[in-house]
């Protein structure tokens, strides 16, 4: 059986999913193409991992349908599983096997070649680790073992739940550079669920924002910024108490927020021009800055103002 390839990757309509009284997808439909790379984005309890779930036949839907490649889990599930390849933020191996190993165990299931275990095993960068027992790996190096077995079976669909977190900056970038090779076959699609919005619009053309079961905002970092237009941010620590409405006065000043501790937020049509007269302000409050800081507004701002919560809450 062959993947119909005018079908998307992923097809969701109307999909509802409850658990007793809780309703943890509510009513979802979109879609994902063939080769997208698209993040899944959301607070704790905001419905991702219940919707990857449905995803993967792990689970089915209270209600609606969900298409893996143009077929539902019911009727197709041999094929579907050949299709996929999950990666998920702990994978707990076998201590006394080794690299090579643990990559055959799994390449078994699929009746894979040794051809094929070499091409992964340099893939991930574990060649002059093949004969290291799992216990002995770093945890990047467990991360990259973890995405080895996701990738052995060349799937079309990639699930990857929180790759890279608990990493260093050094072992994150080796994700992600895996990642993009893997990118550049058009072949694969991949969802990433993350906690990391560096890592989401670095490597995802598309980001699904979810809360409370629903998407709340789709499309590329540029529409999503473009059409949630909040502005721009200046953010300073002033050496004394500021008359906070004569700041909000000022022409340009949307609105201020106390952003944490002493710092305050002003959101701005435009920093170039809006902060020369903050400037001024403050000169006649006769009150300098400790600290200032200008910035364009950025996904994790974003993702603030529409959830009211960050990702880790």
């Amino acid at each position: 059986m062959d993947i119909d390839s005018s079908a998307p990757a992923i097809a969701l309509h109307s999909v509802i999913k409850k658990f007793k009284e809780v309703t943890a997808v509510n009513d979802l439909s979109f879609t994902i193409g063939q080769g997208e790379f698209v993040a899944l984005l959301g607070p704790n309890g905001a419905g991702k991992t219940t919707l990857v779930e449905m995803i993967e036949g792990l689970q089915f839907p209270t209600s609606g349908e969900i298409f893996v490649f143009g077929k539902n889990w019911k009727g197709h599930q041999h094929f579907l599983h050949r299709q996929l390849g999950i990666s998920l933020q702990e994978t707990r191996f076998i201590d006394k096997l080794t690299v090579y190993e643990t990559l055959n165990l799994f390449a078994s299931f699929y009746n894979l070649p040794v051809e094929r275990i070499n091409q992964v095993m340099s893939m991930v960068g574990l060649d002059e680790k093949r004969k290291t027992y799992t216990v002995n790996l770093s945890g990047g190096q467990r991360q990259r073992l973890a995405l080895g077995v996701g990738l052995l079976n060349n799937p079309r669909l990639l699930l990857l739940d929180e790759p890279t977190t608990g990493l260093d900056p050094t072992s994150r970038r080796e994700i992600w550079n895996i990642l993009m090779d893997l990118k550049k076959n058009e072949r694969t699609t991949l969802i990433l669920t993350t906690h990391y919005m560096e890592e989401a619009s670095f490597l995802c053309e598309r980001i699904i924002i979810m809360d409370h079961g629903k998407v709340i905002a789709k499309g590329t970092l540029d529409e999503l910024l473009a059409h949630h237009n909040k502005g721009e941010i200046i953010e300073f620590i002033a050496g004394c108490t500021v008359n906070t409405d004569q700041l909000a006065a000022i022409p340009g000043v949307r609105s201020i927020h106390r952003a944490s501790g002493d710092k305050l937020r002003l959101i701005v049509d435009n920093i170039i021009t809006v902060l020369p007269l903050v400037m001024q302000e403050m000169d006649k409050q006769m009150c300098g800055f400790m600290s200032l800081e200008c910035r364009k507004f950025t996904l994790d701002d974003l993702f603030v103002s529409l959830t009211g919560r960050t990702l880790n809450d």
